[in-house]
């Protein structure tokens, strides 16, 4: 039968269950056979693609504004309407495929992974994962209504990081004591939230006959290449090698600030004496300079961002009403990314752009793969892709390759990068030890006062250095500022992993700039026709969760960042 899809994605965003259905019931009810194979593959992924792409547009939509109340109906009646129908759909044509016995050529792990999904399926929680995404806007609602008065001026909470790298104690304190007020007033709102998810987590997983929220999530990440166990591990390995690392991070920041003990807001501001890195005055200088960074890395690369911003794929500026955080969407019909930021004039915004723009790259490196099933790959390795971009372009923040900063910059904002990855990891573990607790006890986790006091223990031992002396309660509430473990539940671990694996493309950089790339973007193009270590051995490195492996990215990090401080004295 013809194709019935929109010509132009604006379309999209109006369609309904009965726009998809006569080609949906169609493509489920073909006879499958060994001759038909491709063009069915081919017409599935059609669906699929603008089944997600409508998702993905109308989710965007709200994230760029969570007061439009127009985009959240729209959204809602996808989720009501849309979704369930889409996912029987979805389910019979994995049934027939996998029940026909056909493999088509690179679909070993596609079919692995359809295997897996298919067991999960259940059709009385295709209104829950509904009800879950609803739940999700629920929360950057909450989030992103959050605003303070500074100096008069009614400023988001994002915006307020700039007063963070004051040279004025005092200052600092203030501004951070503020903000910790308005997020504690949303305490009650995250507390009610966070039981509704919960609870709908356990019924989730209980539909699908699995023992736990945990094992069914595992599965349903398809993670076929570690365990729970392995995860354990990575935390001791973090508490044996990054952890002491960050204390010795900590205290030469406290002695580089002459300070008896180093308090939550003085972590941001520059130890060297000089202004805070202000790297752009325009949205444009910032997109123009990142481009001229892209283009030194790899003139493809460099390309492919020039087409974001020329598409206007890019929404970067921090406003009132926009959701907080960063991501890049995937758009399949259209064959883009589309990157989100909320640039507020920090370095900070270089790194979270640098960071998306290697989700989007990994975008256009897998498009020429046929089928949608082929398109995904394992979120271990897409961080892989962000991260990894972050330490490729670092060379290249200098004026001298159209970048933002005098050497002496560059320097001071490479140290910054470097330090903030090894004291990202102990925050990692935190994060990821604290959601195996939750669905480990998920009776005692129903109480966000054993949320609470979880999330203290596992701040004591991960996050030593700084001196949180009578901020308990803002600081035993962090779990409620982290996103994932509301809306991405066990989606944390990807980063720790991801950030050894792109510390691995970085080492093999600094010996081979080009040949590192080339691996790099030979990775980011076989997305799911070859496995999580496979993918990580493409890219020239391990996925590995030993202290060992761990230890040498963490003395490498410290040692560049001993020779840059050499630059800036």
């Amino acid at each position: 039968m013809s194709k019935p899809f929109p010509t132009t994605p604006a379309e999209i965003i109006h369609w309904q269950w009965a726009d998809y259905e006569p080609f949906a019931t169609e493509l489920a009810e073909r006879s499958l056979t060994k001759a038909g194979l491709k063009p069915w593959l081919a017409d599935w992924t059609l669906l699929a693609s603008w089944v997600e792409e409508q998702y993905t547009r109308l989710s965007i939509a709200m994230s760029v504004n969570t007061v439009d109340e127009e985009a959240h109906k729209r959204f809602e009646n996808f989720m009501d309407t849309i979704f369930p129908k889409v996912m029987e759909v979805d389910q019979k044509m994995k049934e027939k495929l996998l029940a026909s016995g056909l493999e088509p050529e690179g679909f070993e792990i596609p079919l692995r992974n359809l295997r897996a999904e298919a067991d999960l399926f259940r059709q009385e929680n295709l209104s829950l994962l509904g009800t879950e995404a609803k739940y999700g806007t629920e929360y950057d609602k909450i989030a992103g209504a959050q605003v303070v008065t500074w100096e008069g001026e009614e400023r988001t909470i994002s915006s307020m990081q700039q007063v963070g790298q004051d040279p004025d104690r005092a200052r600092r304190e203030q501004a951070w004591r503020l903000v910790a007020e308005r997020q504690l007033a949303d305490r009650p709102a995250f507390n009610e939230l966070w039981g509704r998810f919960l609870s709908l987590r356990l019924k989730i997983a209980a539909n699908a006959g699995k023992p736990d929220y945990r094992a069914y999530r595992w599965q349903n990440f398809l993670r076929f290449d570690y365990t729970p166990s392995d995860c354990r591990r990575f935390h001791a390995a973090i508490e044996e090698t990054a952890v002491p690392a960050s204390v010795r991070i900590y205290e030469r920041r406290r002695q580089a600030l002459g300070l008896d003990t180093l308090r939550p807001w003085d972590l941001a501001v520059d130890i060297s004496g000089q202004p805070p890195l202000r790297p752009y005055q325009t949205l444009d200088e910032f997109k123009q300079k990142i481009s001229a960074i892209f283009h030194h890395v790899d003139p493809v690369l460099g390309g492919y961002f020039d087409s974001l911003n020329r598409e206007g794929l890019l929404d970067i500026e921090n406003r009132k009403n926009k959701a907080p955080g960063a991501f890049c969407a995937s758009l399949p019909a259209s064959r883009r990314p589309f990157v989100f930021e909320n640039a507020v004039g920090l370095h900070s915004d270089v790194q979270t752009l640098l960071h998306e723009s290697g989700h989007a790259f990994h975008v256009f490196e897998s498009l020429d793969l046929p089928y949608i099933q082929q398109m995904g790959t394992p979120m271990e390795f897409a961080e892989v892709a962000s991260m990894g971009m972050e330490l490729l372009a670092s060379p290249y923040l200098a004026t001298d390759f159209g970048g933002f900063y005098t050497p002496a910059q560059a320097a001071r904002a490479r140290i910054e990068h470097l330090e903030k990855c090894i004291t990202f990891w102990p925050y990692m573990a935190v994060v990821d030890a604290f959601q195996h607790w939750v669905y480990e006890n998920p009776e005692k986790a129903l109480v966000p006062a054993n949320c609470d006091a979880c999330w203290a223990d596992l701040w004591e031992r991960f996050m030593q250095g700084v001196d949180w002396s009578g901020l308990d309660d803002i600081m035993l509430t962090g779990w409620h500022r982290k996103l994932h473990i509301f809306q991405v539940p066990f989606y944390y671990i990807e980063y720790g992993l991801a950030q050894l694996g792109a510390a691995q493309v970085w080492a093999n950089a600094l010996k081979d700039q080009a040949g590192a790339v080339r691996s790099y973007r030979k990775a980011l193009s076989l997305g799911y026709t070859a496995s999580l270590p496979e993918l990580y051995r493409t890219a020239g490195a391990r996925l590995a969760f030993d202290a060992e492996t761990l230890g040498q990215s963490v003395k490498l990090m410290e040692s560049t960042i001993n020779d840059l401080r050499t630059k800036i004295q």
